[in-house]
């Protein structure tokens, strides 16, 4: 049913209209000429369907309503027969349930009626892009492995690439959250534009509207000149929230509305500005659980978890630890200067006998201090300083009854604590020591105590 390739009449890209108002037809097709671009109109669904048999089109816009279905019907068939074709939804203002329908069904995007040209110009120029994007070289980064865990999470993310549709990434800490964002970034077709990763967890409440919309000048005490905030920063491009559940009830209300308005109000201004941001949030944290205690909006919990991406834990990928543990000994022994060591069967054992808590930030963090103790060329299970309680903790995934020897499981609870914090403020020890409640020297002393550095 797809056609092989663009008829030889098509000098330009093509976009597929479906919409029964003629007004909105006449809008569309005005916009899209301006832009340089060629379009087909259809009235039904059924039409539609007929042209995408006899023609190539590199992007579809659809209402919502349609006399003979929706154009929910409309990206479903897309998605089975044209997969590699982006579809865009048009919905009535306020049909936010819609729009996540659409998304969870597979459309790139969408936009709400009144329709905005200038929100139309960018979803149009983002979904040509998309072709395009998926044709461009390997991304910076990569995910390594070839475990069935790893491997269903890098399939979901060239998924993904392809949408405009907001992502929702689950994990441990230290199971690469952030990174996958980054490649959900750099494989789509925003990748030539910014990329902004934002700790939620890490900006003072009082402070959190200004950075996040930016403010005019005037707008408080020493507020000298004008300043973009974070979406203003990832204009065109992804805004990757990390850690989204430790935003505050009074922020997740002007988020809310950001996300569906797409604009935003710098503090002190008296009008909003167009945004185009592609959102990808993450958490540790079960958000659902939150919704249900009170803690976080179940609207904006909706907005946000359209579609979910699970980042697996290092234990559910024991195949490939050896794989993922040389890459980080190459990395680290090229920053230091040091020739790249070995590690031994036993080693290579051991590691992939421990449950790893703290996920491959926490291996990083062995290999690290394997690397400056090792005395030759090759690391064995003594270099990398994992007791046998700590083995066998892992062999049995820590459970509930397992309290003893009492100072393992202190010394487990302590360091999970630790590593939580340096997560939830990137590894900003000063601001980790603030938030566990102790010293810079105490935190310091305790990091060299459990091997964390």
């Amino acid at each position: 049913m797809k056609p092989s390739a663009r008829t030889a009449g098509q000098s330009a890209p093509t976009v597929l209209i479906v919409d029964d108002e003629a007004d909105i037809l006449e809008l569309l097709e005005l916009t899209l000429l301006r832009m340089g671009l060629e379009s087909k109109r259809a009235m039904k669904v059924a039409a539609a369907v007929e042209l995408l048999k006899t023609n190539h089109y590199d992007l579809c816009l659809t209402d919502m309503r349609l006399p003979d279905g929706t154009g929910l019907e409309l990206v479903q068939h897309i998605g089975q027969h044209y997969p590699e074709l982006p579809v865009a939804v048009i919905t009535a203002y306020g049909s936010t349930d819609n729009a996540v329908a659409a998304l969870k069904a597979g459309a790139f995007d969408y936009i709400a009626k009144p329709v905005s040209l200038d929100q139309l110009r960018a979803l149009v120029k983002s979904a040509l892009n998309v072709t395009e994007a998926a044709r461009q070289e390997t991304p910076q980064h990569i995910l390594l492995g070839d475990s069935p865990a790893i491997q269903l999470a890098r399939d979901m993310i060239d998924k993904l690439a392809r949408s405009q549709a907001p992502v929702y990434v689950t994990g441990e800490s230290g199971c690469g959250k952030e990174l996958a964002a980054r490649l959900i970034h750099e494989k789509s077709a925003r990748q030539a534009q910014p990329f902004i990763a934002v700790n939620c967890g890490a900006i003072p409440e009082n402070l959190m509207e200004s950075e996040f919309f930016g403010y005019k000048k005037g707008a408080f005490t020493g507020a000298d000149a004008d300043r973009d905030g974070f979406f203003q920063a990832a204009h065109g491009g992804t805004l990757f929230l990390d850690e989204v559940a430790d935003l505050p009830l009074s922020m997740q209300v002007k988020l809310l509305r950001t996300i569906q308005e797409k604009k935003v109000r710098k503090v002190g201004a008296t009008q909003e500005d167009p945004i185009d941001v592609r959102i990808i949030s993450a958490t540790h944290q079960s958000l659902s659980s939150l919704v249900e205690s009170g803690k976080f909006r179940q609207d904006l919990y909706y907005r946000l978890n359209v579609i979910e991406l699970k980042m697996p834990p290092l234990r559910e990928m024991h195949e490939d630890i050896p794989l993922i543990a040389q890459a980080i000994l190459e990395r680290l022994a090229k920053q230091s200067g040091a020739p790249v060591p070995q590690l031994t069967q036993d080693a290579v054992a051991a590691l992939q006998a421990y449950s790893f808590p703290g996920n491959v930030r926490e291996l990083e963090n062995i290999l690290e201090r394997a690397l400056a103790l090792c005395s030759g060329d090759t690391i064995g299970p003594d270099d990398l300083y994992l007791s046998v309680a700590e083995a066998a903790e892992g062999a049995v995934a820590y459970e509930p009854g397992a309290k003893w020897p009492l100072q393992d499981y202190l010394d487990r609870l302590e360091k999970e604590a630790i590593l939580e914090a340096l997560e939830r403020t990137r590894h900003n020890k000063t601001a980790a020591a603030k938030l566990l409640g102790i010293t810079f020297r105490a935190l310091r002393y305790r990091l060299e105590r459990l091997g964390i550095e």
